[in-house]
């Protein structure tokens, strides 16, 4: 048996098949209308149980939107789609105090934030302010407005997109507030077989409109608390900090990744273990999730791009050049 799962008793097995079984539900329904995407809902779905947000940066027509219509459907949750402008005011975002002639007094009018899922379309289209007003509320999970707080519900996922094409005219969010994204990925083109099996499905009819909610917003409240639970041993901690320390010490990386990367690989490496049925992390978790977590967080050295090179090849390199921990046997001290 591996150090993890003797260390991993207090954790309920039952709990974390819970977890792997609300989680294949909602996956079930969403692939109801994202066809061929199983890694891209799967890091959703780890955004969720890991309580962080996602950046998407693709083309327009890839399906952004509908992923995360179909999401918000299956959890049974509110949605609310943001389109980022220039002309957009912070309070078009969290909400504003209106003048109530009844009662004579100013009242707080919720804003599209307050919802379980909100998708961000465009985020670096608006100005600087706007950006940083959404921000806010994904760091704190509140919004303030004249010195009183409203929490926000629970869960609460932001999916941002970014048009990696059109670029004039745009804000482009600066190094302190990528870091506050859990994760960045694009949908990509699907494959041929993939589309065809799209426009079968969308002929006359859009398959939204018959998705079920398979869980509760309440319920994924309770699976998360149930993620926050599982184990990370020291081997599979070692790894996670060897990755990371890399990022600041690669000669090809000029920022490397913070310490709110690590926090945040380390509950995206619980969630894709529960997601898997175990109460434990292993290696695997870490690597699974290191390139969509910390590759939106370095600055790569000017020369990368200079030799046609990407963060994203970078970042392969890096990992794979990380000795992988081999499991063993005993207890963990």
């Amino acid at each position: 048996m591996s150090i993890e799962a003797r260390s991993a008793g207090q954790l309920d097995p039952a709990a974390v098949k819970r977890v792997q079984e609300v989680v294949d539900r909602i996956r079930t329904q969403v692939e109801r209308v994202i066809v061929g995407k199983r890694s891209v809902i799967d890091r959703l779905l780890v955004a969720l149980l890991a309580e962080g947000h996602i950046l998407i940066e693709d083309v327009p027509g890839i399906g952004k939107t509908k992923l995360a219509r179909s999401l918000s459907i299956s959890l049974g949750g509110s949605f609310h789609r943001i389109q980022f402008t220039p002309d957009l005011l912070p309070s078009d975002v969290s909400g504003s105090l209106v003048f109530s002639q009844r009662s004579g007094e100013f009242e707080f009018h919720p804003g599209p934030v307050f919802s379980n899922i909100v998708l961000a379309d465009e985020i670096n289209r608006a100005g600087p302010r706007t950006q940083s007003a959404l921000l806010e509320a994904m760091e704190e999970r509140q919004v303030s407005v004249e010195r009183e707080t409203h929490p926000l519900p629970r869960p609460f996922l932001v999916l941002a997109t970014q048009n990696p094409v059109e670029l004039e005219g745009t804000f482009p969010l600066p190094e302190a507030q990528l870091d506050r994204f859990f994760l960045s990925t694009d949908i990509g083109y699907p494959e041929r077989e993939d589309e065809r099996a799209m426009l079968q499905r969308f002929r006359g009819h859009d398959p939204l409109v018959e998705l079920e909610a398979a869980a509760q917003p309440e319920d994924v409240a309770a699976l998360i608390a149930v993620v926050q639970q599982v184990h990370i041993g020291t081997a599979v901690e070692d790894y996670l900090l060897d990755v990371v320390r890399a990022t600041r010490e690669h000669e090809e990386i000029e920022l490397g990744a913070s310490p709110r990367a690590a926090l945040a690989l380390a509950r995206g490496a619980q969630a894709h273990a529960a997601m898997s049925g175990r109460t434990f992390t292993i290696p695997d978790d870490v690597r699974t999730l290191a390139l969509p977590v910390l590759s939106h967080r370095i600055i790569p050295a000017a020369r990368v791009e200079l030799r046609g090179r990407t963060k994203l090849d970078v970042m392969r390199e890096l990992v794979d050049a990380v000795p992988v921990p081999v499991e063993s046997t005993g207890v963990e001290g």
